[in-house]
């Protein structure tokens, strides 16, 4: 890690964790537009606008990202700081990961896409947990499917855990 990247102010985010009736996880399929060989799979979310709280946030960037509108969010099961590099900068990001249900996995609203969104979507895809320990593809977080099995067999902590990668 670059001394630029250790003294970056980080940017607060909020993401969830969207499970389906099947327990199949939402995940985004992106990739840095300036490096179209770095691509990777996300959960949807993104970074907190002024004024905005971490629940609304999160809220938020589901319907903007995948149409699903989630009224209601369960508990905080981590919280993952990163460092990168995206587009040409260097990046430090402490997202905050709410657990969320959708009965309906067809979008409710229109999706509301950023520009950097627009520039760096490739699919949105639902994911079984067995799908995603076959994954090939970079994972955000890179634990994922371990930690999807063990929130579906009721072993991941009640209290949110700390990611750091």
């Amino acid at each position: 890690m670059s001394a630029t990247t250790a003294s970056i102010t980080p940017r607060v985010g909020a993401r969830v964790l969207l499970l389906d009736p099947a327990d199949r996880v939402l995940l985004i399929h992106a990739r840095d537009p300036q490096d179209l060989s770095h691509h990777w799979w996300e959960l949807p979310g993104g970074g907190l606008d002024e004024g905005e709280t971490l629940h609304d946030a999160a809220r938020r960037e589901v319907a903007e990202e995948s149409g699903i509108v989630v009224t209601d969010l369960g508990r905080e099961l981590w919280v993952r700081e990163s460092r990168f590099h995206y587009q040409g900068r260097d990046h430090h990001r402490i997202d905050h990961v709410f657990l969320g249900r959708t009965s309906d996995t067809a979008p409710q609203v229109p999706l509301k896409p950023t520009e950097n969104e627009k520039a760096g979507l490739i699919e949105r895809r639902w994911w079984t947990a067995a799908e995603l320990r076959q994954c090939q593809d970079k994972l955000l977080p890179a634990t994922l499917p371990d930690l999807l099995d063990d929130l579906l067999a009721g072993h991941l902590a009640d209290t949110p855990l700390s990611l750091v990668d």
